[in-house]
């Protein structure tokens, strides 16, 4: 349609006429005499109106289902971060408190034992210095580290300082079969030497042949010359098989080491060993034996097992006084029937009934 006056013009008219029909429809309220052509104009359009809503509403249902999908992406990527980040503070949280209860445990023993202790970390294994079963710790020559300085954790010896470096140093575990500590049985006093056997229980020689040796008996180090490399008193582990002597100079032990060399973390090397030798009061407590309960089992009775008792025990008695009775009752019944008894009741009464029968007859 072209721009032209007579265009306009009706523009304007329509324009006129709608807001009339508009101010008409307001005045009227209910009773809007346009309201005939509203439900006439709904009649026609309505159907128009849903039809093209139903193939307009699934464009629209998509597009919100996935502006909807995109936001629920970024809340899933979001709380997985969170639940990450909450993964890690967790296990970092387990981590922090296993550390810190073996150095609780550390703590006591250098406390119980009067050792001065540098605590450090075990940074690597074996497999750094060779085949060896050896450690890596993060302290060194700086920090006061030296060769043939006893090392040990919350459970006991862990072994002796061999290499030692600015900040590094290398340990000798107890498990290696180059390994030798010497060893004292606790209450006896026994000495020996207890050497690595990788990953099987240490071997100890007892000097003794004959000491008095049993599973469950417990070591202590003996302690070297000036304290090196070994100070006394650090626990060594527990008997677990005794061999036979065999009339030889000395006595072999399996024992089992308190340490468990495969999960090493927290460590203390020994730098300053102590004053007096604490003997045997560094072991842990000894375990309270569980009481074994006893078991007392009553028995009842019942009705029919006491009246089988009854009879067992009386068996003998019954006998003797159906004896007696038997007499008496079949006596006098004789008697009253005048000899008609024709068997007598009892093996005992025969003759006393065949004597009254021919009296009577």
């Amino acid at each position: 349609m072209r721009d032209t006056k007579e265009s306009r013009l009706l523009l304007v008219l329509l324009i006129a006429i709608a807001f009339a029909l508009i101010t008409v429809d307001i005045r009227g309220g209910q009773n809007s005499p346009v309201d005939g052509a509203r439900q006439a104009a709904a009649a026609v359009f309505g159907p128009i109106e849903n039809g093209v809503s139903s193939a307009v509403d699934p464009v629209g249902n998509a597009v919100s289902a996935i502006r909807d999908s995109g936001e629920r992406h970024d809340r899933l990527a979001r709380l997985e971060k969170e639940n990450a980040a909450l993964k890690a503070k967790l296990g970092s949280d387990d981590r922090n408190r296993s550390r810190l209860n073996q150095l609780d445990k550390m703590l006591k023993i250098a406390g119980e034992g009067q050792y001065g202790i540098k605590g450090a970390q075990v940074i690597a294994i074996g497999a750094a210095q060779g085949f060896s079963w050896t450690i890596t710790i993060d302290v060194g020559a700086g920090d006061g580290i030296k060769r043939d300085m006893t090392v040990l954790n919350g459970d006991g010896l862990v072994g002796r300082v061999t290499t030692v470096g600015p900040d590094t140093a290398t340990v000798l575990l107890a498990s290696d079969p180059d390994f030798t500590v010497g060893t004292r049985l606790e209450g006896s006093d026994e000495l020996g030497f207890a050497s690595g056997q990788g990953d099987r229980p240490l071997r100890v020689e007892l000097l003794n042949g004959k000491a008095e040796v049993k599973k469950g008996d417990r070591l202590v180090t003996f302690g070297s010359q000036a304290d090196r490399p070994f100070v006394p008193g650090v626990p060594v582990g527990v008997v677990s098989r005794v061999d036979p002597s065999g009339g030889g100079l000395t006595r072999t032990l399996s024992v089992t080491p308190y340490v468990g060399f495969t999960k090493l973390d927290i460590v203390g090397v020994v730098v300053q060993a102590p004053k007096k030798d604490p003997r045997d009061q560094v072991l842990p407590a000894k375990p309270k034996p569980t009481p074994t309960p006893t078991v007392t089992v009553t028995v009842t009775p019942s009705a029919n097992g006491a009246g089988t008792g009854d009879r067992r025990q009386n068996n003998g008695g019954d006998q003797q006084q159906n004896d007696s009775t038997g007499r008496q009752q079949n006596d006098s019944t004789g008697r009253q029937q005048d000899g008609s008894t024709d068997q007598p009741q009892n093996g005992g009464t025969d003759q006393p009934q065949t004597d009254t029968t021919d009296q009577q007859q």
